[in-house]
């Protein structure tokens, strides 16, 4: 049987990003009524110009143990709503208090902080009620879904995501320390990433062994994708980027430079992303985009 043939990396994330947005602009509603100006807010940020990774990664793992990118389209977008609603409270000025986001104004700049806000929590219960939609329940077995929602919802939140994010508030300003670096970064950026991928496995039929994998995959490309950007706030330019460069500094933030210095950031984030790739031998050539991403997120400028 011929090997498949495996797309380059640009013409994968395109073909995957078109598919997503096409999908999220068929999911989400126009603004109208009442709430117009809430749903506004909501799309402003959610067709702001993401790079998707995490849907991305929703559907690469679901094919790679051999399940259909399109079957998982509701939950990979689900994951993007929840992506976006954490960027939008990431930058309120009660949090990290930014005014740009992929080189836009941020959403409480354009829509005040009391509509940003609601527009961060809308999202979020939007994502559930997608990945809970008829459509996705009727194509993969309830247990199977349960499983993977399950997943996304201890990243999003006090386990995960937020609970990184409240470590993040409550250490800035203070000494660089290694292990509550590595939780934050392993909480605030890489559960979701990680939950991105395994949910992704997990409707695409993974059995246990497989999960094990990609799960393990999903931790350490995590790790990498922040301590990228961590490198990326002290040598990245900020039209780039699409946000201030050097604010990580400014505000005394916890990062792996700040503890370890740059090189050695650089020498560990190497090792994880090859160790990442390394341990998807089992999966072939199916998983040949995962690997892709892995080592684009040392290659990326943004």
């Amino acid at each position: 049987m011929p090997r498949e043939a495996v797309p380059d990396l640009k013409t994968y994330l395109a073909e995957k990003r078109a598919i997503v947005d096409t999908a999220l602009h068929d999911y989400f509603p126009e603004p109208e009524g009442l709430t117009s100006d809430l749903t506004e807010a909501m799309r402003y940020s959610l067709f702001a110009g993401g790079k998707r990774l995490r849907p991305i990664l929703c559907i690469a793992g679901a094919e790679a143990v051999g399940g259909s990118g399109k079957e998982v389209l509701p939950v990979a977008c689900a994951l993007e709503l929840i992506h976006t609603y954490s960027l939008i409270h990431d930058d309120l000025p009660l949090m990290d208090d930014d005014d740009f986001r992929r080189g836009q104004p941020t959403n409480h700049r354009v829509f005040g902080e009391p509509i940003a806000l609601l527009a961060g929590d809308g999202l979020l219960t939007e994502a559930f009620s997608l990945m809970t939609s008829p459509g996705i329940s009727v194509r993969i077995p309830p247990h199977i879904l349960l499983k993977a929602i399950r997943l996304i919802a201890q990243a999003a939140g006090h386990e995960g995501m937020v609970g990184g994010q409240a470590v993040d508030i409550q250490w800035e300003g203070k000494k660089a320390d290694l292990p509550v670096v590595n939780f934050m970064h392993t909480h605030k950026t890489g559960a979701l990433i990680t939950a991105s991928v395994a949910s992704g496995a997990v409707l695409g039929g993974a059995d246990e062994s497989q999960l094990r994998a990609i799960t393990s995959y999903g931790e350490k490309i995590g790790l990498a994708f922040q301590i990228s950007d961590d490198i990326l706030d002290i040598e990245g330019d900020t039209q780039t980027m699409g946000k201030r460069a050097g604010a990580d500094e400014e505000k005394g933030k916890m990062t792996y430079p700040a503890v370890l210095g740059l090189n050695e950031s650089k020498k560990i984030q190497s090792e994880l992303v090859e160790t990442a790739v390394q341990g998807l031998w089992e999966f072939g050539s199916r998983a040949e985009p995962l690997r892709q991403i892995a080592r684009y997120i040392i290659e990326r400028k943004k």
